[in-house]
């Protein structure tokens, strides 16, 4: 008996520890190795980067330390301005991708039962195919001489060849196309659970179809929306792909500026700085929803 209750206590001590495990092994060390190379100095050697850690000299290691790179991001304009930019674009993104995927959400959750394991399919299949070649394929759609062009030519919208590619309306396009199933799901998850009879309820006592919409199905949808818009949100802040195939040099983005910190000018130290800013940027709406969650969960009765 006392065997059982020591088995007992210990298996319900390890599954609530397994959980942090996994974040201390695949979050809290890695963080903590980029923030050590965020405070050291950039070299030309193998790592390129100064002090290396050693056992034998901690105290040395130590206070060669110092905040150097984050007083650099402070200084150059260019990662103030690269950080805005990428918040302004991932935040326009998000609302393409709440009002694309809201009516497509809308729809899957009010089509027959029997069809929606279908539609969720659909919704999902992109993702069978790499996401590269999927961005490479706006390429060939969007530049001047693509076939968005020779179609829209072919039925006498324009006469000239439109200039989409190496814009931010392209790096529109293509967030909105790579990170709508991101948005739809979580969507559909919540309005499939929404009870229609309020709706016609509503209806009975005398609410148009629109009213309705705003004030029944839009706050039912609300944890959805707001998981769904993190969800895209916090991805598009940090992308690089999308903006430096579509987006062309003009388009400034504080991923872009990580990749080039790290394989153009080898300056691991400042990309690491520019690593962790961008991690506090992201925290910011991770930590806004959990407590609107928590405040949501308390009001339940």
């Amino acid at each position: 008996m006392i065997e059982r209750s020591f088995t007992k206590r210990l298996t319900s001590g390890l599954v609530p520890a397994v959980p942090y495990l996994w974040l201390g092994l695949f979050f809290l060390v890695p963080f903590l190795i980029v923030l050590k190379i965020s405070l050291s100095d950039p070299a030309i050697a193998q790592p390129p980067y100064k002090p290396v850690f050693a056992w034998s000299d901690i105290t040395g290691f130590l206070s060669a330390l110092d905040l150097e790179n984050f007083e650099l991001l402070t200084q150059d304009d260019l990662y103030f301005r690269a950080t805005l930019s990428s918040v302004r674009i991932a935040a326009i993104s998000t609302i393409l991708l709440l009002f694309v995927g809201f009516p497509i959400a809308y729809g899957m959750a009010r089509a027959p039962e029997r069809h929606r394991s279908l539609l969720v399919a659909l919704v999902i299949l992109p993702f069978w195919t790499s996401f590269l070649i999927r961005i490479y394929a706006w390429i060939a759609i969007l530049k001047p001489e693509g076939l968005l062009t020779q179609a829209l030519m072919g039925i006498g919208l324009i006469s000239d060849p439109i200039e989409i590619l190496n814009t931010e309306w392209a790096v529109y396009i293509g967030i909105v196309y790579a990170y709508l199933p991101f948005m739809v799901l979580p969507l559909y998850a919540t309005l499939e659970k929404m009870d229609d009879t309020l709706l016609e309820a509503a209806l009975d006592l005398g609410s148009t179809p629109w009213r309705s919409f705003w004030t029944i199905t839009v706050p039912l949808a609300m944890p959805g929306i707001i998981a769904g818009s993190l969800l895209c949100f916090i991805p598009a802040v940090g992308e690089f792909v999308i903006p430096d195939l579509l987006g062309g040099s003009e388009t400034l983005m504080i991923g872009r500026q990580l990749w080039s910190e790290f394989f153009s000018n080898r300056d691991w130290p400042l990309a690491s700085a520019v690593a962790i800013l961008l991690l506090i940027i992201l925290v910011v709406p991770i930590v806004i929803y959990r407590d609107v969650e928590a405040r949501r969960m308390e009001m339940r009765p």
